[in-house]
């Protein structure tokens, strides 16, 4: 698979995942007690926490052909 169709096919993994994850965030801080510092804290790690599955996704697209 070439480097442009590697970028591509990852374009889509991110936009899916990204699409499940903001959904699947939403679910779980509808369910969250009302205090502000709650919310604070989920949505903070939330907002960071979303690059870290992306990454073996990142690297597999930008990684040199053979």
């Amino acid at each position: 698979m070439g480097p442009r169709t590697r970028r591509a096919v990852a374009a889509l993994g991110v936009v899916a995942f990204l699409a499940f994850y903001v959904w699947a965030v939403i679910s779980i801080g509808a369910m969250l007690p009302d205090h502000p510092l709650v919310h604070l804290l989920f949505y903070g790690i939330s907002g960071i926490a979303w690059g870290v599955p992306l990454l073996p996704l990142l690297s597999w697209a930008e990684r040199k052909p053979k």
